[in-house]
């Protein structure tokens, strides 16, 4: 399956938050898939925490998909999805992240408290670099930029 269509579907056909799901999966998928369950579930907390924030977007799929955020803007659209395996595991942690995510922040088992950006080196150097390392996972590094809060309701 393609990256466009999936986006097509996420946007103009499915209800949320169904599309969320499908979008954090996708996320996850693109961005991780390589990596540990740690590591896909700590891009997952990343993308959960920006959307509570309010500032990349009012739900995941406008998170993911705000410019030049997460793969799903930095892929071409015609990227396929095309391991079935580490779909299907992109989808499960997703899911099971949303769950994590939906519990009171006291109760929630964080991955990487805190972390508001992420960056595989191998392939990206952000002006960011220098800010606060949460942690590394795999390939990745997890970084607290900026203090995000909950937006007010």
């Amino acid at each position: 399956m393609k990256l466009a269509w999936i986006l097509w579907l996420s946007t103009h056909v499915l209800p949320q938050p169904a599309a969320d799901s499908l979008c954090l999966s996708t996320t996850v998928y693109l961005e991780a898939r390589d990596q540990s369950v740690r590591g896909q579930q700590a891009v997952a907390e990343v993308a959960l925490r920006r959307r509570d924030s309010g500032l990349w977007g009012r739900n995941v799929c406008q998170v993911v998909t705000a410019r030049k955020q997460f793969a799903p803007t930095i892929v071409s659209p015609q990227t396929r999805l095309s391991n079935s395996e580490a779909w299907a595991e992109a989808v499960t942690i997703a899911l099971e992240s949303e769950r994590n995510w939906a519990l009171p922040p006291s109760q929630r088992k964080l991955v990487v408290p805190g972390a508001s950006h992420f960056a595989a080196f191998a392939i990206a150097s952000p002006s960011w670099r220098t800010a606060y390392q949460v942690a590394t996972i795999g390939d990745h590094t997890f970084y607290k930029v900026q203090s995000l809060k909950p937006r007010r309701s």
